[in-house]
């Protein structure tokens, strides 16, 4: 064979085994073996800095809300226990000084809601939460009658005292006005006080030295 023959089979050598080089590096670049290409493609997606204010969207057109109409109402905010008076002759009484009180009730009458505010008010609205928040013994009123004889003994050198009435409860409250359309706002337009009495009813015994 000549030297001419030998280079001629040479080169084709060469050039079969570039070509299977080239075609394996190929293969090799469209399915890596450690998965690193998609894995580096994967994190510069979810990297992305910005893509959230990139994507969100100004909220516009937003409508306050409407109130149908002006509306008011009521709140208690204390309460204690106290003592309701009769307030009316024969039903109250005072001996001494020592010695025992014997008495009874002579005259029939009415102990009633007593409210005082710096506003207009709702006595029926007043008496209604009040029912919800007190007690469900509070009354708009209270009716006493002739009866109910009480003895009671009188300490030495001290006057007693004996008041018929009810037990009852003390409250303040207040009103409350919410506007209406666009003004929705909640304003106190009101407070006072109300003494509620109940249909326990009875003497209160009580000392002095006079």
């Amino acid at each position: 064979m000549g030297i001419s023959s030998r280079r001629a089979l040479t080169s084709a050598a060469i050039a079969l085994l570039l070509c299977l080089t080239t075609a394996g590096t190929a293969a090799a670049e469209d399915v890596p073996s450690d998965g690193s290409a998609a894995a580096d493609q994967t994190t510069d997606i979810n990297d992305r800095q910005g893509w959230e204010d990139a994507e969100a969207q100004p909220i516009t057109g937003v409508v306050p809300p409407v109130c149908d109409s002006p509306e008011t109402w009521y709140t208690i905010t204390s309460k204690e226990s106290t003592f309701v008076p009769s307030r009316w002759n024969g039903t109250t009484y005072k001996d001494g000084p020592g010695g025992t009180m014997a008495v009874s009730v002579t005259k029939a009458g009415t102990i009633t809601l007593e409210i005082s505010g710096s506003a207009e008010w709702s006595a029926g609205a007043i008496l209604a939460k009040a029912k919800t928040t007190v007690s469900v013994k509070v009354a708009g009123s209270v009716t006493v009658t002739t009866g109910h004889t009480y003895t009671h003994d009188i300490a030495r050198n001290k006057y007693g005292h004996l008041q018929y009435g009810s037990w009852g409860y003390k409250t303040t409250w207040k009103k409350w006005r919410s506007g209406s359309g666009r003004s929705c706002d909640t304003v106190e337009v009101g407070h006072g006080t109300a003494i509620f009495p109940t249909a326990q009813i009875g003497w209160k015994y009580w000392e002095t030295s006079v």
